[in-house]
């Protein structure tokens, strides 16, 4: 069951390679995710160490949380996310070689697990985001179209 679409990861990259990984996650924040409370929308995959992070994902606190805890602070924080070592050394080579970029682009469950699908991504140009848009307006324009001339007939 996916949880959350990283939208705007379409927009902005061209996604090629997906990877399955594993998140290291607090309490709270599992129960934040299962309420629905996570953003992806300006996060990114960071390598340190041989491991990677997922950096900038914001799981907000739910209202009924421990008040004596301070977890406020701990919102936006460096998560560690679980892959094999063979994956990790194929994707720091990637995105140091050819330019690649790592963003998570869902969250989903697999057997009450918190999942996070990782893209191999490249940036797209502006010229590209117009094209894409200008596309979807022409679409959408033909359809308005295609139906007003079949409720004539």
């Amino acid at each position: 069951m996916i949880i959350i679409n990283n939208k705007k990861a379409l927009f902005n990259y061209f996604l090629e390679d997906y990877y399955e990984a594993g998140i290291v996650l607090k309490g709270w924040e599992v129960k934040s995710i299962r309420a629905n409370h996570v953003h992806l929308k300006e996060s990114y995959i960071i390598t340190r160490n041989k491991e990677i992070f997922l950096f900038g994902a914001h799981i907000s606190v739910l209202s009924n949380s421990n008040i004596f805890t301070n977890i406020s602070s701990e919102t936006i924080r460096t998560r560690k996310l679980l892959l094999h070592s063979t994956e990790i050394k194929k994707l720091t080579g990637k995105v140091k070689k050819s330019g690649y970029t790592l963003i998570p682009s869902k969250l989903y469950f697999v057997k009450n697990r918190i999942k996070c699908e990782i893209a191999l991504a490249k940036g797209k140009k502006q010229h590209d985001k117009r094209r894409k848009e200008r596309d979807r307006d022409i679409k959408r324009e033909t359809e308005i179209i295609i139906k007003k001339y079949k409720n004539k007939f």
